[in-house]
């Protein structure tokens, strides 16, 4: 058998690059959301609040940013890692990174902004519809490659 036909012992090799951008950003993002974890747990803490919100609507608006977090970052940065992963380039990775960065640390203001006022609108109106924007920007790269 010639050395080019593959037998049914070799092995593929498949090359994979570690999503290093992605994974520096995703360091920072641990660390928002154990700010957000802690900001939570401090007010259990100071309003006697152990599970649920108690009827505390500062509370309530606190879990509910933390939740969005959680709800919504694993998924973009998983996006953006297989496309880092992929091969996509730099700047494309790091400008998502940067949007979902800035648009995470704004929904929480936003969160506790008064109702229907500027900060609200900018911050928590801002920082979902950036945040929906870098997923389907990454979303739609991914299908393109």
């Amino acid at each position: 058998m010639p050395a080019s036909c593959p037998t049914a012992f070799q092995v593929l090799e498949i090359r994979v690059t570690f999503p290093a951008t992605t994974a520096f950003y995703t360091g920072l993002f641990a660390m928002l959301y154990v700010g957000l974890s802690a900001w939570v747990v401090a007010t259990r803490v100071n309003s006697d609040v152990l599970h649920g919100d108690g009827g505390n609507e500062t509370l309530e608006k606190r879990i509910r940013a933390q939740g969005n977090f959680g709800e919504y970052v694993p998924f973009a940065v998983l996006l953006i890692a297989l496309l880092e992963a992929g091969g996509s380039g730099h700047t494309l990775v790091q400008s998502l990174l940067i949007v979902l960065l800035v648009a995470r640390i704004l929904h929480p203001f936003g969160m506790l902004a008064p109702k229907n006022s500027a900060q609200q609108y900018a911050c928590r109106g801002g920082g979902i519809l950036a945040t929906f924007i870098v997923i389907a920007v990454a979303g739609i790269a991914l299908l393109l490659r």
